[in-house]
């Protein structure tokens, strides 16, 4: 067995750790509650909102897909984020209230997290997470190039 279960959980850690994990899942959640409460009853009162029910079967599957893009590609997560927040919002009209609010509660905070979330900047030998050059590393570069004495070469 290559895969021990200790190594299988760093993997998933450090991949973990990469992605805005926390809240593409809270999306991913508040999603599967809007869903679910457009298929419930409070009582004897079937509350359904919007064009025969489709409303309440496509904003769910719209977060459920941004939670997702989310974690998997988390270059974007601000766009995800920010599409995120724009469709709890709309589920307040758009679907049962926003999943009796719990569903929208849920996904504003996921699109919040998804946008707020940021890489780390360096790891422990200096690189970039992102591959992108660190702040101080251009810094640094633009400083050597400046402090070096321009001296004209010798023909």
């Amino acid at each position: 067995m290559p895969w021990s279960k200790s190594s299988r959980w760093s993997a998933f850690v450090a991949w973990r750790r990469r992605r805005p994990f926390v809240g593409g899942l809270l999306t991913i959640v508040a999603g599967v509650e809007m869903f679910f409460s457009g298929q419930l009853d409070v009582g004897k009162i079937h509350v359904q909102v919007g064009i025969e029910g489709l409303q309440a079967t496509i904003l769910p599957l719209i977060l459920v897909l941004l939670g997702i893009l989310a974690m998997a590609m988390p270059v974007h997560r601000i766009f995800y984020g920010v599409i995120a927040l724009a469709v709890a919002v709309y589920s307040l009209i758009g679907d049962n209230l926003g999943g009796f609010f719990i569903g929208m509660l849920l996904a504003s905070v996921g699109g919040i997290l998804i946008v707020a979330w940021m890489p780390r900047s360096a790891t422990r030998t200096g690189e970039p997470v992102d591959g992108t050059p660190d702040r101080a590393d251009r810094n640094a570069d633009e400083s050597a190039r400046v402090a070096r004495p321009l001296v004209p070469r010798r023909s």
